[in-house]
This record gives C-alpha cells, sequence and structure tokens, in this order.
C-alpha cells in the first residue's frame, strides 16, 4: 500500500540543488569533452535524430553538459531543432522556438532566436532536458524555476506513450539514489550520460507517494 510522504522542505532542495550543481561544476574540461561526445553518439544511436524529426534542445551554458555536438548531428541528419524561449517570467512559462536566424540573450543569459513563432512541446518528437540532478526512477531536479515541469504538465501522470519522448541529459555524476520528488514533477522517459542510457518504466508511484 502507498503512503503519502512530506513534501520536502525548500531548503533540503536548496542544499541538494548546491551539492549537486558543484558536483557538475568539477567535471574537468577534458573529461567535459568526451562525455559531450559520448551523449552525441548514444543520442544519434538511440534514433532520435532520424530526418524531419522536430528535436527540442537547449543551447547549453557552461556548466552543463555540452550540446553542440548534438546539435551538430541533429542538423546534418535533417531535424528540425527547437530551442526553449521563456514567455512568461513570473508565471515561470516557456514554450519553443525554431532554431534559426539572429541569435540574441534571453533570460538568465540564454541564447534563442530573436525572432519565430513558438510552439507548445506537444508538437515535438522528442525533448533533450538540461538537469541538475537525477534518480533511479526517472526524477529530475532542476535549477528550481520549474520552466519544464509546467511546459510538460500535459505528460504528468500518463501511462502510456504520448509524444514527446522527454529525454535528459547529464554528466553520470549528478546520479543520486533518490530524490525528494514532487506533486508536479515530470518524470522522464530516458536519461543519457557519457556512461549509459538509461529507459524509466511508467508504472511508478506519482510523487509524493512511498511504497
Amino acid at each position: 500500500m502507498a503512503i503519502t510522504a512530506p513534501p520536502p522542505s525548500d531548503e533540503t532542495l536548496r542544499s541538494l540543488r548546491r551539492e549537486l550543481r558543484k558536483r557538475r561544476r568539477d567535471v574537468p574540461p577534458a573529461e567535459r569533452r568526451r562525455a559531450a561526445r559520448s551523449v552525441a553518439w548514444r543520442v544519434e544511436g538511440a534514433g532520435w535524430l532520424a530526418p524531419g524529426r522536430r528535436i527540442g534542445l537547449f543551447l547549453s551554458m557552461s556548466e552543463e553538459i555540452d550540446t553542440g555536438p548534438i546539435l551538430s548531428r541533429a542538423l546534418s541528419r535533417g531535424c528540425s531543432v527547437f530551442v526553449p524561449r521563456i514567455t512568461d517570467y513570473r508565471r515561470s512559462r516557456m514554450r519553443f522556438l525554431p532554431l534559426a536566424g539572429p541569435m540574441r540573450r534571453g533570460g538568465y543569459g540564454i541564447l534563442e532566436p530573436g525572432t519565430g513563432i513558438t510552439r507548445s512541446a506537444r508538437s515535438l518528437h522528442v525533448v533533450l532536458m538540461p538537469l541538475v540532478g537525477f534518480d533511479r526512477r526517472g526524477y529530475r531536479i532542476g535549477m528550481g524555476k520549474g520552466y519544464y515541469d509546467r511546459a510538460l504538465a500535459f505528460r504528468r501522470g500518463q501511462r502510456h506513450w504520448h509524444a514527446p519522448l522527454l529525454a535528459g541529459l547529464a554528466f553520470e555524476c549528478q546520479g543520486v539514489e533518490s530524490l525528494p520528488a514532487r506533486a508536479h514533477d515530470v518524470p522522464l522517459d530516458r536519461l543519457v550520460t557519457e556512461a549509459a542510457t538509461r529507459r524509466f518504466p511508467r508504472n511508478i508511484l506519482p510523487p509524493g507517494t512511498a511504497p
């Protein structure tokens, strides 16, 4: 029987996020480059970059795993690449924008196209997501604003396949045994690191419960 677990405190999440971000920052430069190539190879090998596919991809910041090799492969394979754009800072909302035309620095210093029509994640085949940490059940913790969880809320609680496929990209050192999942968290379908590609089942307990 499942029982309701108490929600994690804000301080617990802040402390966990600090520790996981430190792990991510401490990855040496040479290891970062090798990891980025390995992750790109795994993403391509999974068949997600088929010609014509609509791919959601974040343009990585310095401490995140470099998505440049994935972007190059996706474009060379004939994929349409869409990147996140924040559309409402107050309510932490974002949509996806075609990667085309001149670029600009958007919120938090993240690069994004200067023009274009945004679209919902519902229209994408795959969304490759950043994260601060992940656990063995497929839950992720991000930077704390909840942009991805809100943009992907339509996927919450689904037990049967519905696009888009949600895949987190991370260094192996960002993994923990269990994250304090919350009711609004949207779990991953896949997790790709330099060491492995993990597949997560749909028959997981909802956030906030324990066996």
